[in-house]
């Protein structure tokens, strides 16, 4: 859009919706873990995950397919607003669509720094007013700290940038939270901070660690809480506490949604309906279920309904989690000889290839099928990460198992975090192990070029040979060996202990797996090397170093 100030741009909008919706992903178990108001039901990291990422996945597409960021942000907005779920998914979802307006109605003239304090502010100041009966001690809390500390750093500072305001704003969240339990006794009583501040820091860090490049500490190690290991709460229900969630999407007018929030009001408590231009979300914890609907059906039209029990969603988490035990690995295999790898590892394989790549029904029924009480995803491909997100949402929403992602984008970088995989460690020491060395498996692989195009390496030819560095084209070569080579000391570069070679189905390729072997005996010594039979297609070799 012309009119946006320099410096807010989409690629910088994506970079942080997909960083904060890996953090979310990551924090979802420690948050549910710290719900404890307004309901103990152990959801709250999980509502806001699936706001966000149903957020993020509207993005993504509408940048696909060619939208400005004006069109981009509003159907991120708008995904928010349908994807939002639970009390703290649909604050977290009003604060989403106030900034996603302010940034797009910016100015040229104005700083960047400027458009986002005042969209904090925004954000702010829309939350509380879609909360019935805003409380102290909340997400609201965290978010008023951190656009009052914005719009410090904008009054009393020049030249200042969007990183400036990010910063402080963090940094002001992550000290609001710790000061939560003084403010909630519940929180107290329990020794956590508030479950939807959690969330919201852990976005305002995932904006600050886009612009900075800081990862920032987090708040429960700096206050010393403690992690709860609860996968399904254990805390008993408040007995006059009202017993039902229900929530809807409502179409109405505002002056009908003004008198829908009067009716509900009083019909129980965590009243939130957040929206505009004739589309909301409704949320409410009640006793009398039928008078929420009819109150809706007084508004306009309400639909996607869905109410939920309190005590039998946690009775029926702990009864369907209670019949699966122990820890399994679910891996996406995209050849034979992957696929026998992985098994003899201990893992449920998923068999998937280029144009074949595996469905959510496909991964669901590998989680649901293995039995486990906690389920590590390798979905071994960028494309198959998203579907991998999907799958284990569901699986987590219907009490299956603890489902976590490690998002791994190559059948290597799958091979390296299933290596490091001991089921006797905890669920959470266990996937920070195995993707910290995901991470630092730096992957590589040749192919032949299919047509002519231009890559980052320069134009090639059909039946040229390609060389790909973390998923980019990086040598354009006519030999398969000499690319290969090239790839091994690109990748070996940066240092490595261990390279890990995969010979894929090609004639040949299991012969060229092994010319690179011998060549990294002779030119880096120091390296172990190994070598096995993928049976991938598309790629004479895959390539990992660690």
């Amino acid at each position: 859009m012309e009119q946006v100030p320099q410096g807010i741009s989409l690629d910088t909008v994506l970079r942080f919706v997909d960083i904060a919706t890996d953090a979310l992903s990551s924090a979802r178990e420690e948050i549910d873990a710290l719900n404890v108001y307004p309901v103990p039901d152990g959801d709250t990291g999980t509502n806001m995950f699936l706001t966000f990422s149903a957020a993020r996945d509207a993005i993504r597409e509408a940048a696909m397919s060619g939208a400005d960021l004006g069109a981009a942000l509003a159907a991120f907005r708008h995904a928010a607003l349908l994807g939002a779920r639970g009390n703290s998914g649909v604050i977290l979802s009003q604060m989403l669509g106030a900034m996603s307006v302010r940034i797009e109605r910016a100015a040229a003239s104005e700083s960047y720094a400027l458009v986002m304090a005042d969209a904090l502010r925004v954000a702010t100041d829309a939350s509380y007013a879609a909360v019935g009966e805003p409380v102290e001690g909340t997400i609201l809390t965290v978010a008023r700290a951190a656009s009052d500390a914005a719009q410090h750093v904008v009054a009393t500072g020049k030249d200042l940038r969007a990183r400036d305001v990010f910063s402080a704003a963090a940094a002001a969240a992550r000290a609001a939270l710790a000061r939560t339990p003084q403010q909630l006794k519940v929180l107290a009583d329990a020794g956590v901070v508030d479950a939807g501040g959690r969330g919201l820091s852990v976005v305002l860090d995932a904006a600050d660690t886009v612009l900075t490049g800081r990862t920032p500490v987090t708040t429960s190690a700096r206050i010393g809480l403690p992690r709860i290991p609860m996968p399904v709460p254990d805390g008993d229900l408040t007995p006059d506490g009202p017993a039902y969630e229900v929530m809807y999407l409502l179409e109405a007018d505002e002056p009908a949604v003004a008198t829908l929030r009067k009716t509900l009001a009083p019909l129980g408590d965590s009243l939130v309906v957040v929206g505009g231009e004739g589309l909301w979300n409704v949320h409410v914890h009640v006793h009398d279920v039928g008078a929420a609907i009819e109150a809706g059906l007084d508004a306009g039209r309400p639909y996607r309904v869905r109410v939920t029990h309190f005590a039998e969603q946690v009775v029926e988490a702990r009864r369907r989690r209670s019949d699966r035990t122990g820890r399994r690995i679910v891996a996406v295999a995209a050849g034979a000889g992957l696929a026998d790898l992985f098994r003899s590892a201990g893992a449920v394989v998923v068999e998937a290839g280029p144009g074949r790549r595996p469905s959510t029904g496909q991964i669901l029924e590998a989680i649901e099928s293995s039995g486990g009480a906690e389920i590590i995803l390798l979905p071994n491909d960028p494309d198959s990460v998203r579907v991998a997100e999907i799958a284990a949402r569901t699986a987590e929403e219907s009490g299956a198992a603890r489902v976590a992602i490690i998002p791994t984008h190559a059948q290597v970088q799958g091979l390296a975090a299933l290596a490091v995989h001991e089921p006797g460690r905890s669920f959470d020491s266990d996937v920070l192990e195995m993707t910290a060395t995901a991470r630092h498996a730096r992957h590589g692989a040749i192919t032949v070029a299919a047509r002519r195009a231009i890559t980052m390496a320069g134009p090639c030819e059909p039946g040229d040979v390609l060389g790909v560095i973390e998923g980019d084209f990086a040598v354009v070569g006519e030999e398969l060996y000499s690319v290969a080579i090239s790839v091994l000391d690109r990748l070996l570069g940066a240092g490595g202990e261990l390279a890990t070679i995969v010979a894929g189905r090609e004639e040949g390729a299991q012969e060229l797996a092994a010319r690179c072997g011998e060549f990294l005996e002779r030119a880096h010594p120091h390296v172990d090397v190994v070598v096995y039979d993928g049976g991938q297609e598309r790629y004479p070799l895959l390539m990992c170093v660690e």
